[in-house]
């Protein structure tokens, strides 16, 4: 295969940063970035929760996603209408994530909203996207906590995804634009620091893939989390 970007291996990824504190307003905020992409996720909390969920006494956590204008090479349109396919499915997905891991019991009749707004796209903004919110939300629970507003922390556990798939024959780790517009096979795995899978996307985008193949694409996912968990704690320590 050719060589990669940052000069990696298959199973190295991108660099990674997690910047705190960026949106001053928000109850919790950061910037991710994973190599060249760059997700800014704020978390913000409301008192209240939709109408379905008010006599549960539980709170809600909820996200919403968006590409800006210049993030890729070219001007998209913005989405004034409300969020189209793609954009839908990846906000969901963010909401599912963050929900996995919360324990909305303990933070009251309270929504937290994560905003993530890719500011450059380089290949894994919905990945990006779930660690950066994950951040973003551990920040907003800890503010529930000083305000009084939680009886106990929101996050029950911290989550984390990340990009695998088979570029060129080889099972690649956290893959940019170019290697994952030529992937033979596309996976995004999200993932618990405890262990647990919440969710895995994977299409072949030809040949069909192995168990085996499967098999080794997880096992190369496991050890990308173990780097992005470990890049959230640096970042929540505030190092």
């Amino acid at each position: 295969m050719t060589t990669r970007s940052e000069g990696r291996r298959p199973d190295d990824p991108r660099s990674i940063s997690i910047e705190t504190g960026v949106a001053p307003y928000a109850e919790g905020s950061c910037i991710i970035a994973t190599g060249q992409t760059r997700v800014l996720c704020t978390a913000s909390v409301v008192e209240g929760v939709p109408s379905w969920r008010e006599r549960s006494g539980d709170g809600w956590v909820t996200a919403e996603y968006a590409m800006l204008p210049r993030a890729t090479h070219t001007r998209s349109r913005r989405e004034r209408n409300g969020p189209k396919g793609r954009t839908q499915e990846i906000q969901r997905l963010i909401g599912r994530s963050l929900r996995s891991v919360t324990d909305m019991k303990g933070m009251g009749q309270n929504t937290v909203t994560v905003d993530c707004d890719v500011l450059q796209a380089d290949g894994g903004t919905r990945t990006a996207s779930i660690t950066g919110a994950c951040v973003a939300l551990a920040l907003a629970g800890e503010w529930m906590l000083n305000e009084g507003i939680a009886v106990r922390s929101p996050l029950r556990e911290r989550v984390a995804a990340v990009s695998v798939g088979i570029v060129d024959g080889v099972p690649c780790l956290d893959l940019d634009y170019p290697e994952d517009s030529s992937a033979q096979v596309d996976m995004n795995v999200v993932g618990t620091e405890g262990g647990g899978l919440v969710e895995v996307q994977g299409t072949a985008e030809g040949d069909p893939f192995s168990r085996a193949e499967l098999d080794a694409l997880i096992d190369l996912a496991t050890s990308g989390l173990e780097r992005l968990f470990a890049a959230q704690s640096r970042a929540l320590k505030g190092d």
